[in-house]
């Protein structure tokens, strides 16, 4: 029998202690304390948790929508050289170059995801900052690269950095960075939303100057939604929704051509709009019918032969519907779905263990990455009026598949630091 002063009543203490510091089972603690000596124990539990793992799935699901995509692109773009505008590129140009940006892509979310978010809090508005400055330095003739009417993008080389998707990242921590700062005057309208309403302004501005009305959209869903998941008052939420429609109807409306889009888009088989401004809907919708319920196989893709322009950037999808048909449509909106959802309930995790920025951050990235696939799916499908946005973590573009990436390494190590809490260790 033990004695008061023996190693198993010392232990018992101590399981009890421990319980109430860190709510473990006392059964849990005295089995530990049944297979080590209690000094051994102390020490081994009172040592921060290292990393537990993370969400494999969601990380899987990603590098399975970005090596999809990586085959499509080379489908979608296999046949350009014959065309005379790159008659000096190789076949395999932008499937090399594509592959490249994903191995870019992965370095940098590999290197991201080691980084705490109390990292990211505390530089999350000189970001901002930085967004901002190069938002204006691809406006300066001869330093941004224009394509198509359109300056967006800064030559680097390696890659066409484009500012614009370094915005949607630098929004999302910015926005999540203020709601936390905010959090005490959320329910005043001036002092809690006028100051975000004119930091989105801003970019917005910016943006329209490039002009990038499809980004800005983007940006302003992501400002809005962690808005609202802060817990701005419901009636200013409605109030700001009110005043960007009102922003985007009078944009539309002061701009002939985004007019002229909007009355194609709403009759896209009239002659005359079928062979100007809705002439990538009409093909694009073409290509959906051709590809039916299997598609035509991979590679068989009619519509990509010069018929549909951009079709290995905005109307990757189209491709996708033509030659894998709807299954192969219906398995990356499901893939997408589910992304979102498991993005959303990392959040909703990391909101209950009180890490409201991290929380934040992860919802943001899901409003980001479901918001632009839900608009380039519906432009793809006659859905939305044709904007030149990418599907995310599939589409052609190098800056747009590393800021996705590392978007999603950011929630990757939002998600570590929940596992590592809940296992009783320190984010």
């Amino acid at each position: 029998m033990d004695t008061p002063g023996s190693a198993p009543a010392e232990a018992s203490g101590l399981v009890g202690w421990f319980r109430r510091l860190t709510g473990r089972a006392a059964a849990s603690g005295a089995e530990v304390v049944g297979r080590l000596p209690v000094r051994d124990w102390v020490q081994v539990n009172t040592q921060p948790t290292k990393v537990m793992g993370f969400d494999q799935p969601l990380m899987w699901v990603a590098i399975s929508l970005m090596m999809l995509g990586l085959v499509m692109v080379y489908s979608a773009s296999i046949a350009l050289p014959e065309s005379p505008k790159y008659a000096n590129y190789q076949p395999t140009h932008f499937f090399m170059r594509h592959l490249l940006s994903i191995g870019l892509a992965l370095t940098a979310g590999a290197v991201v995801s080691q980084i705490p978010m109390a990292v990211w809090e505390r530089w999350a508005p000189w970001l901002f900052v930085v967004a901002l400055l190069l938002l204006m330095l691809v406006l300066v003739p001869h330093v941004g690269k224009g394509v198509n009417g359109a300056r967006r993008w800064l030559p680097l080389g390696v890659m066409n950095f484009q500012p614009s998707e370094l915005a949607k990242l630098a929004i999302t921590l910015y926005a999540a960075d203020y709601m936390v700062r905010k959090m005490d005057v959320k329910e005043h309208f001036f002092r809690a939303v006028a100051p975000m309403a004119v930091a989105v302004g801003v970019v917005g501005l910016l943006l329209l100057a490039e002009p990038d009305m499809g980004a800005f959209m983007v940006i302003a869903a992501i400002a809005m939604a962690i808005l609202f998941l802060g817990g701005v008052n419901g009636r200013m939420f409605f109030l700001i929704t009110a005043v960007l429609v009102g922003a985007f109807v009078l944009m539309v409306s002061l701009s002939p051509w985004r007019r002229e889009r909007i009355f194609a888009y709403l009759d896209p088989w009239e002659e005359k709009n079928a062979l100007g401004k809705a002439y990538q809907l009409t093909h694009s919708l073409i290509a959906f019918g051709r590809g039916e319920i299997f598609g035509e196989g991979l590679g068989s893709s009619l519509e990509k032969l010069h018929y549909l322009p951009e079709a290995h950037t905005d109307f990757l999808l189209a491709v996708i519907g033509e030659e894998l048909g709807f299954i192969g449509v219906a398995v990356v909106i499901c893939m997408f779905f589910w992304m979102v959802v498991r993005l959303f309930h990392i959040g909703r995790q990391a909101i209950a263990l009180d890490r409201v920025f991290a929380g934040l951050v992860a919802q943001g990235v899901g409003v980001w990455m479901g918001g632009q696939a839900f608009i380039n799916m519906g432009v793809n499908l006659g859905v939305l009026p044709t904007k030149g946005l990418t599907l995310p973590l599939m589409s052609y573009g190098g800056s747009a598949i590393l800021l996705n990436c590392i978007a999603l390494a950011i929630c990757l190590r939002v998600d570590i630091e929940n596992r590592q809490l809940m296992r009783g260790g320190r984010a």
